[in-house]
């Protein structure tokens, strides 16, 4: 007998971090692996992470992802004390450590975590680099995205 495939369970995507997209523009985007201990893995699967005002800071050579909040389950918390907020070592090739970390150093540059997601049995990570939005740019980023809206709209209405 032929085995079934797997069904897939949605997407593999954990967290969505919008308000990057929003605040800056990215441009550089990489795949990072994170350090997690076993009660965030388990919130990491039920989906309690969160990645607004998310950021990576670079010490000692290392890179670490600052702001992820990763809410504990109340089975874990009952006989373990989790610290939610804590920074999370990111673990990355020393090339793209130091690329992101120059980077990081020239002004206007912020390393930001984008969506935190699963890549077979591993969670993964992706970082960008990004550079900040000045308010009118995130009003003719407003603009179009409205724009956007109601073409589809109009689209929708004369296909009827």
């Amino acid at each position: 007998m032929a085995k079934k495939p797997k069904n897939k369970p949605g997407s593999s995507t954990i967290a969505l971090n919008k308000k990057a997209k929003f605040d800056y523009q990215l441009q550089d985007r990489l795949e990072a692996g994170i350090s997690l201990l076993g009660w965030e893995v388990k919130s990491a699967r039920a989906g309690k992470v969160q990645l607004t005002d998310t950021y990576v800071i670079f010490q000692n050579g290392e890179a670490w992802l600052v702001g992820a909040q990763f809410s504990p389950l109340p089975t874990v918390s009952t006989h373990f004390v989790a610290e939610p907020m804590r920074s999370r070592k990111l673990l990355m090739h020393d090339r793209e450590l130091s690329k992101y970390q120059q980077a990081a150093e020239q002004k206007g540059y912020t390393v930001v975590a984008t969506a935190i997601y699963w890549k077979q049995h591993l969670i993964k990570v992706e970082i960008a680099l990004g550079k900040g939005k000045q308010l009118h740019d995130k009003r003719e980023t407003e603009k179009e995205r409205d724009w956007n809206r109601q073409k589809q709209r109009l689209f929708q209405h004369d296909q009827k």
